[in-house]
C-alpha cells in the first residue's frame, strides 16, 4: 500500500478499536493489523502476569513481560484516543456508549468475580465502582471519551495530559474505578485524539519500518538489562510515587522514562506493523472480544498450582496458546456466541430513529 493510499484511506474509514462489526471492504488493514497484535500482546501478558516472583523463566521472562507492558497498552490506547476524534460529532454517541462500554462493562464487572469465586472457592464481592481484573479498562475509555471534547478545544492538550499524568504519581488515588491508570494512561488517549492520518503514513515509509523494527530490538535489550534492577510496577501505572518507595523528584524522573519510553516503542511496534491486509486483518475488527473474554481462561492459569512451575519450553507453548487464543477469541463463531455480551443490540432500549437516519453499519441511529 502507498503512502499515498493511506493518506486518503486512513481518514476515511472507520477502524473503531471498540467497535466489532464485521469487516468490510472500506476498513484500512493497517489500523486492525495494529488492533489484533496488540491484543495479541495483552493476551501474553497476562498469562505471563502470575509467573512474577514464581522463578519460572528467570531474568528472560521478567524482561519480556516489563518489555511488553512498556507500550502494548499505550499503543492500543493511542488508537483508541486517534478513532475518538470523531465522537463529539458522531450521531447515537449516547447508544454507541452505552452498548459497546457501559453494558459490557455491567456484565463483565459480574461475570469476573463469579469466576474468581468460583476458581478461589470463596466469595468474591462486587462494587461497580470497583473494576475487577481487565474491566478497569471500559471505565476508562468511557471517561477519556466522555472528555473528548475538553481534549479538543484547549491549547496543548498533550502537555496538559501528561502534567495530570504526573501529578496522579504524587498521592495515592482510591480505587474507584482505577483513577490511578485512568489518570497516568490519559497522555496516551490525548495524542491519539491530536493525531492525523499523515503522522501514521510516515510510519509506513520502509526506513522508518526498519528503524522501528531496531528500537524494538534495542528496546528488548535494555529490558533484559535492567530487568533485576527496576521494579516493574513504573510500566503498570497504578502505584503512586509513595507506594513505589521513592520521592517526588525521582518519582517525576521514572514515570518521564516510562512515558518517554512507552512513545518511542509506540511509534517502533506501530511503524513494524503491516500495512497491506494479512491473514488476520480480519480479526482486528473484533478485538474487544478478545480483550474481554481471554481474561476468563488467564485467571484460571493464575489459580491453578502446577501453572507456577512451568519449565522454559512449556511458558514457549503457553505463549503460542496466547496467540491462538487471541485468534479463536477473534473469530467469527466467537462473536455469533457472545455477540450478546460484547456489543449487544438496544433498540428495546432506544427510541427508534428517524428515517434515513443510520450509522455505517445499517442500524438505526437517533439525531444526536
Amino acid at each position: 500500500m502507498s503512502i499515498r493510499t493511506d493518506l486518503v484511506r486512513t481518514d476515511l474509514v472507520r477502524t473503531d478499536p471498540v467497535r466489532t462489526d464485521h469487516p468490510r471492504t472500506d476498513r484500512d488493514p493497517y489500523f486492525d493489523n495494529a488492533k489484533f497484535l496488540a491484543v495479541v500482546l495483552v493476551v501474553i501478558g497476562h498469562a505471563w502476569e502470575p509467573l512474577r516472583g514464581a522463578d519460572v523463566g528467570g531474568r528472560l521472562l521478567e524482561a519480556a513481560q516489563t518489555f511488553i507492558y512498556v507500550f502494548h497498552l499505550p499503543a492500543f490506547i493511542v488508537m483508541c484516543g486517534y478513532f475518538s476524534r470523531g465522537f463529539p460529532t458522531a450521531r447515537a454517541r449516547t447508544r454507541k456508549l452505552v452498548a459497546t462500554i457501559v453494558v459490557p462493562y455491567v456484565l463483565f464487572s459480574v461475570a469476573y468475580p463469579l469466576w474468581a469465586g468460583f476458581l478461589s472457592g470463596s466469595h468474591v464481592g462486587w462494587d461497580p465502582l470497583e473494576p475487577y481484573y481487565l474491566t478497569w479498562f471500559l471505565p476508562a475509555l468511557l471517561l477519556w471519551r466522555l472528555s473528548t471534547p475538553l481534549w479538543q478545544q484547549i491549547r496543548h492538550p498533550v502537555v496538559i495530559a501528561v502534567l495530570i499524568s504526573m501529578l496522579a504519581g504524587f498521592v495515592t488515588l482510591p480505587s474507584t474505578l482505577n483513577a490511578a491508570q485512568v489518570l497516568s494512561f490519559l497522555p496516551f488517549f490525548v495524542l491519539g485524539l491530536t493525531l492525523r492520518p499523515h503522522h501514521f503514513a510516515v510510519l509506513h515509509r520502509r526506513a522508518v519500518r526498519i528503524a522501528g523494527a531496531v528500537v524494538l530490538v534495542l528496546g528488548g535489550l535494555a529490558a533484559y538489562l535492567l530487568a533485576l534492577s527496576v521494579d516493574p510496577e513504573w510500566v503498570h501505572w497504578r502505584r503512586s510515587f509513595g507506594q513505589l518507595g521513592v520521592g517526588a523528584p525521582a518519582g517525576v524522573g521514572f514515570r518521564v522514562v516510562a512515558m518517554a519510553a512507552a512513545v518511542i516503542l509506540t511509534v517502533a511496534f506501530l511503524a513494524v506493523v503491516p500495512a497491506r491486509r494479512t491473514w488476520f486483518t480480519r480479526l482486528g475488527a473484533a478485538t474487544m472480544y478478545a480483550y474481554l473474554l481471554h481474561g476468563f481462561v488467564t485467571l484460571f492459569l493464575g489459580y491453578q498450582g502446577w501453572y507456577f512451575g512451568l519449565s522454559g519450553w512449556q511458558v514457549v507453548l503457553v505463549t503460542v496458546g496466547c496467540v491462538i487464543l487471541a485468534v479463536v477469541l477473534s473469530g467469527d463463531m466467537t462473536r455469533r456466541v457472545f455477540r450478546w455480551a460484547v456489543e449487544p443490540s438496544l433498540d428495546w432500549l432506544f427510541r427508534a430513529a428517524p428515517h434515513g437516519m443510520r450509522g455505517m453499519d445499517g442500524r438505526a441511529r437517533s439525531p444526536e
